[in-house]
């Protein structure tokens, strides 16, 4: 018997009119639910005029009101703690779990049953067995278990695929990367910037990471798990094959993920979520390959309905079309490309942090940090490279030169000031790097 390279064949292949129509049977429902159950989205339909009895065609979808982060932050602060999106206070609930607070924001308390940890762990299954995971590996999970989401699901996913989990838990990254190696590890599951970290201890531990057993790296957290330079450069520290995921704990668990054909995207698990594309200011849907910010809907999640979510993530989205491995799932091209408020206006030009690192990890850099400051009545962008131990003063001159020209070739010219690092003086990060600080 062929194995199939879906984990519900079914579904990943339903013809887009099929599909389309299981994804408004599931929204009627979810509508449905949040409106008996939801104080908060009781009252959101009643002042934007909206029930679910006028919910019939797709093009009743735009009746339904937004939902921002701030909204649900109100909500959570009015009615503390939970918030009135909850169906079920916590005697219905089985986990909470909260944003990562890496905006320096108080972050969100979402509560999840028993039900949604078993759909967390169904969602992680069409990312592993697409990434040709299987009940035969032995993965580790270099996250500090706590109550970020973080990878929770993912666990949950792989024992329910009948992997063999190592939890890395609170230990440090010289101990993790050990356990990889004394585990004969086929599997990792961390964050890009933190692949790069382990990477960093094995050298200096004298342990070759491309001989070990790792095969697979299932890497989430970071837009930067798509950019082509920063994937290669932590293929060749690995030796192993890295694939995109991302998720967000306003879901409990993921939405998109890159298969093991890499059609430069992420496939976005229709079946269980509607998604959108806007533009940030009018709301208005865009249609394929135009950049706007991402706006779900989760048919899933029953504690917490999210509907009609901005969830501020900036997308493409392309057809399913544009890959020849049989789903029918439209992408997201590139995967995660940042925030809508991610762009930097610097003296009348735009700096995206994404661009930036894509040509940073095209030179022999360990770790950098991007400060923006007003100096004089001057914005200056100024760039800090730690790099790569051994690289002689001569060899950093024309690798700064090279670097400032290059940087300036793709922001129209704009000057980065760039200066060098000493070796381990720039901050490593396990979670959800930061790079960025504008002090203007």
């Amino acid at each position: 018997m062929i194995e199939s390279q879906y984990w519900n064949p079914k579904t990943e292949t339903l013809p887009r009119e099929q599909l389309r129509a299981l994804q408004f049977v599931k929204l009627q429902n979810m509508v449905a639910w949040a409106e008996a159950r939801s104080p908060y989205y009781r009252r959101s339909f009643a002042e934007a005029g909206f029930s679910i009895d006028q919910l019939r065609t797709w093009d009743d979808y735009q009746r339904i009101p937004f939902l921002t982060r701030d909204q649900w932050m109100h909500s959570q602060n009015s009615v503390p703690p939970y918030g009135e999106l909850p169906v079920v206070g916590h005697e219905g609930a089985i986990r909470i779990h909260t944003t990562s607070g890496t905006s320096g924001r108080t972050p969100l308390r979402a509560l999840d049953s028993r039900k949604d940890w078993f759909w967390s762990a169904e969602m992680w299954c069409y990312a592993l067995w697409g990434q040709g995971v299987r009940s035969s590996d032995i993965a580790y999970m270099a996250f500090g278990y706590g109550s970020f989401i973080g990878f929770w699901g993912l666990h949950n996913g792989l024992e329910k695929m009948g992997a063999l989990v190592v939890p890395g838990g609170a230990q440090s990254t010289t101990q993790r990367v050990k356990q990889i190696v004394d585990f004969d590890c086929t599997v990792v599951a961390t964050t890009p910037t933190y692949a790069f970290r382990m990477a960093q201890e094995a050298r200096a531990l004298g342990i070759d990471l491309p001989a070990s057993k790792v095969r697979t790296l299932v890497l989430s957290g970071e837009p930067a798990g798509m950019i082509p330079e920063t994937k290669a450069l932590i293929e060749a520290e690995w030796g192993a094959k890295a694939y995109d995921t991302a998720g967000m704990t306003e879901i409990s668990t993921i939405f998109m993920f890159e298969p093991k054909d890499q059609p430069g995207g992420c496939h976005i698990i229709e079946d269980h979520l509607y998604e959108q594309v806007v533009d940030s200011d009018t709301l208005e849907e865009l249609p394929y390959g135009e950049r706007g910010e991402r706006v779900t809907t989760s048919f899933g999640r029953s504690a917490i309905p999210l509907i009609k979510y901005r969830t501020g993530d900036a997308v493409v989205k392309v057809p399913h079309t544009s890959t020849t491995n049989g789903r029918t799932f439209d992408l997201y091209e590139g995967g995660i490309l940042g925030r809508v408020d991610d762009m930097k206006l610097v003296r009348g030009t735009n700096m995206y942090p994404r661009a930036v690192e894509g040509i940073v990890r095209g030179y022999a850099v360990e770790e950098f940090q991007i400060r923006i400051e007003k100096v004089g009545i001057r914005d200056e962008i100024f760039l800090t490279v730690e790099p790569h131990v051994g690289i002689a003063d001569h060899e950093w001159s024309a690798m700064e030169a090279q670097l400032g020209n290059e940087l300036a070739e793709a922001h129209e010219g704009l000057r980065f000031i760039i200066q060098r690092a000493e070796t381990d003086s720039l901050p490593r990060f396990e979670l959800k790097a930061k790079r960025l600080q504008d002090l203007r």
